[in-house]
């Protein structure tokens, strides 16, 4: 029986998770071969989890981060096994730790077949295009390298892309030695030296990692925050007690933003009554969020992201209680500064970078910083996405990017919509890509689930085909 073909682009958390996923399946032998695409020295911890600095905390407690949803304590018990649980902090763990973790787990796919006779390999290369066969049994993939793998079915794990420069065209700082598109970057912090003036652009969960990571740098300059609201992640409350869901009853139905934020304001207000924090009912809403997401019209949709995408983010993900208390601490002693506004303009001045920050109703401030570092998020909007992958496919008509600039289109399976709006029988995604679909598409338990159901829906295809050829 010939034996089909899987390629997944991006061997990142999303893409490792499918990979794992697929060598799970039970029943008859699969005779598959998976090919993982992956340009980085490893896959598994993708861009997320690479960072080598013990500072770096998930946001996620260790209970909720099994590879595995059917075994909860798995990466637990590995934390013990391998002695890692003495890094962890109220039960939160570095990101150092879990990409080791997921490392260790692909490492284990690639080495030797699954036990259903699933064979894995790792391309060490980025992928440039997809290219239907002519007699439409699949898509061959074209690496950076040259391979081309003949492929029945198609992943796009593309994860998260560097955030977009923040400010309008021109962009003639980008090449600047002081500039930092993405923190994330190797040794993006490493050219900063201990009494340089920094500027961070945002806010969020990234900024504070760098605050972090230049803390323990014995960094000792003038830093100094932008960002447009002045909010900070809230902090994680480990061992609250659960609220119960209110979707069936309160939510299930409710087409509009407004009446959404009704029912939960009064939940958040009855828990205070019982003695429990409001992170509890918005903890109780995670499983139902792609159901109050798909319920509501564009119109809905683009009404908050404008309105209350903000305000969600750094109430829905938040820092580890440590992490929390050492911001209040830089922040109450004046350690670090922040400016409310934009950074509407930011132009070179020989070592140093001058930013513009504008706020509606004020003067226009200039800052002068030798590092200024964008930690405002990754780009996922498809549109404005210039990877040779992306703009081969969107230029064929087979990647869709949706309207509110959130990912790609795709059904309810994760199939490509192409510009005629049809399924596609070949590509597939998972990831931050289907934002458009749930909203919240990057956080462990999300993608580990989109990666099991993705899984069983591959399987089945290959089985189709295996019948058809019978």
């Amino acid at each position: 029986m010939q034996r089909r073909s899987i390629t997944i682009i991006g061997g990142g958390f999303s893409g490792s998770m499918l990979a794992l996923q697929l060598a799970q399946l039970a029943g008859q032998p699969f005779q598959c071969d998976v090919h993982l695409v992956e340009p980085r020295p490893a896959p598994g911890p993708g861009l997320a989890y690479t960072a080598r600095r013990s500072e770096y905390l998930l946001n996620v407690p260790a209970k909720a981060l099994s590879a595995f949803p059917e075994r909860p304590d798995h990466f637990q018990n590995w934390l013990r096994v391998t002695g890692a649980e003495e890094g962890c902090q109220d039960g939160f763990c570095t990101r150092q730790s879990y990409g080791r973790y997921l490392q260790q787990l692909v490492s284990q796919v690639l080495e030797w077949p699954a036990m259903n006779g699933m064979t894995c390999q790792w391309h060490n290369s980025s992928a440039l295009s997809v290219e239907p066969s002519p007699d439409g049994s699949g898509a061959g993939v074209r690496l950076r390298n040259g391979q081309l793998i003949h492929s029945d079915l198609v992943v796009l794990a593309l994860g998260n892309f560097p955030p977009a420069p923040p400010t309008p065209l021109p962009h003639n700082y980008l090449s600047h030695p002081g500039y930092h598109g993405s923190p994330w970057a190797s040794g993006a912090l490493s050219a900063i030296k201990s009494t340089d003036d920094v500027l961070l652009l945002g806010s969020g969960l990234t900024a504070v990692d760098v605050l972090l990571g230049l803390r323990a740098d014995g960094h000792q300059g003038r830093l100094t925050v932008v960002s447009q609201h002045g909010r900070w992640p809230t902090a994680a409350v480990p061992g609250a007690p659960s609220y119960p869901s209110f979707w069936a009853t309160e939510l299930a139905g409710l087409a509009s933003v407004g009446a959404v934020l009704r029912v939960v304001r009064r939940h958040v207000a009855a828990a205070q009554v019982q003695g429990l924090p409001w992170q509890t009912v918005l903890d109780s809403l995670r499983p139902d969020l792609p159901r109050v997401w798909a319920s509501w019209p564009l119109a809905e949709q683009s009404r908050f992201l404008r309105h209350l995408a903000g305000i969600w983010s750094v109430l829905r993900h938040r820092s580890p209680p440590g992490n929390a208390a050492i911001i209040g601490q830089l922040l109450a002693s004046g350690r670090v500064q922040q400016l409310q506004g934009r950074a509407c303009e930011i132009e070179p001045a020989d070592d140093d970078l001058l930013v513009t920050v504008s706020r509606i109703g004020q003067p226009d401030r200039q800052l002068r910083a030798q590092h200024v570092i964008t930690c405002t998020g990754p780009l996922l909007d498809y549109r404005r996405i210039q990877e040779p992958l992306v703009v081969q496919l969107r230029a064929a008509g087979q990647l869709v990017p949706d309207p509110l600039g959130l990912g790609m289109l795709t059904d309810a399976d994760g199939a490509l919509l192409d510009a005629s709006g049809q399924a596609s029988e070949i590509l597939f995604t998972l990831g931050p890509s289907r934002r458009p679909a749930y909203f919240e598409s990057t956080a462990v338990p999300e993608l580990r689930a989109q990666a099991v159901t993705l899984a069983l829906l591959l399987g089945q295809r290959l089985r189709q085909l295996e019948r058809a050829e019978a």
